[in-house]
């Protein structure tokens, strides 16, 4: 686990750091990951806490059904494991621990593009596979410090949860010594405008880039708001019912996942529910297996950058009153 090159702080280093801290307060909490104690940095948990740590090996559906029995038994168990090989877990993941309502937590590294390592690793169907499922509360923390919160929140709920992370480096926030739970279920807001136009709700780290576009829009005379999600599940329906009572209102939905029931799927179930007729547009990866490749030319191709979001807030400034298919975007 050696230092990035950037001096940024690796995202693996800061969830396990905030894992040791949670820790030393709660004597419950246990790590567990499958074959992964170096990716996730677990390592440095077993560390300082050699009975407290699991390593499965290469069997994540164990680790799962194995963190559940601890769960029972009264542990907070917390498995750090890949969005990519979580997926072999699902059957347990539902059997063991939701059905059962059981306070285990999924942290989920290399969630989205993963760059040099491939496209067996990529992050990009756990939105989807997660949001399924009944009782699952799944958050996607937006830099370092919301990480650290991430947590907080995920121990402080009693029944299964899951976050999201990517690989790689945070934006180089201060992170708090001491993290505090989020607001159950709410959105945070960082642009708001009441004249605004176009509201970006994004998912995770692409909060920073929807920031720089809302920049870049105020100039060309494109009001934005921007809300970063937060959470997955529970959706902010409030924030987002009360922003589609404007029938002007367009929305963008940018996650780092798969549109097929994706985030932006629930928004746009949320609206249907509601009756609103907004334009949305939904980006995120297409219906297709994600290749390896350098992640900027893949946020890029997506439109899920700067440029990307720009482009796509004044396509829908322009467009007429339909509601617009996923990934329309013109660069």
């Amino acid at each position: 686990n050696a230092p990035s090159k950037s001096g940024l702080p690796k995202y693996q280093d800061v969830f396990a750091n905030a894992l040791i801290a949670e820790a030393e307060r709660d004597p419950r909490i246990v790590a567990i990951t499958a074959a992964m104690p170096d990716g996730t940095s677990l390592g440095k948990f077993g560390q300082v806490f050699p009975d407290r740590f699991y390593d499965v090996g290469i069997a994540e559906g164990h680790g799962v059904t194995f963190a559940a029995g601890l769960a029972a038994a009264g542990a907070r168990p917390v498995c750090g494991i890949y969005s990519t090989f979580l997926q072999r877990a699902i059957d347990s993941i539902i059997h063991d621990v939701a059905l059962q309502e059981l306070p285990v937590i999924f942290a989920m590294d290399r969630a989205g593009l993963v760059g040099a390592d491939g496209a067996t690793h990529q992050g990009a169907f756990d939105i989807t596979y997660l949001r399924m499922i009944p009782g699952m509360v799944c958050l996607a923390p937006s830099d370092e410090n919301e990480l650290t919160g991430a947590l907080a929140t995920a121990l402080e709920w009693d029944g299964p949860s899951a976050f999201r992370f990517p690989r790689g480096t945070g934006t180089g926030v201060a992170i708090d010594s001491l993290a505090a739970p989020w607001p159950h279920g709410k959105a945070r807001w960082l642009k708001a405008h009441d004249d605004a136009k176009v509201s970006i709700l994004a998912l995770g780290p692409i909060a920073t880039d929807a920031c720089a576009a809302a920049d870049q829009l105020a100039t060309q005379g494109i009001a934005t708001n921007v809300l970063d999600m937060r959470f997955i599940k529970p959706i902010d329906e409030a924030a987002i019912l009360q922003l589609a009572s404007d029938e002007d209102m367009r929305f963008i939905v940018a996650e780092e996942g798969v549109l097929a029931g994706g985030f932006g799927s629930s928004v746009l179930e949320l609206l249907n529910a509601n009756d609103r007729a907004n334009k949305v547009r939904c980006i995120g990866f297409p219906d297709r297996f994600i290749e390896h490749g350098n992640v900027a030319t893949q946020y890029a191709e997506f439109g899920l950058d700067q440029a990307g979001l720009v482009a796509a807030a004044k396509a829908l400034c322009t467009q007429s009153a339909r509601m617009v298919r996923p990934n329309e975007v013109s660069h």
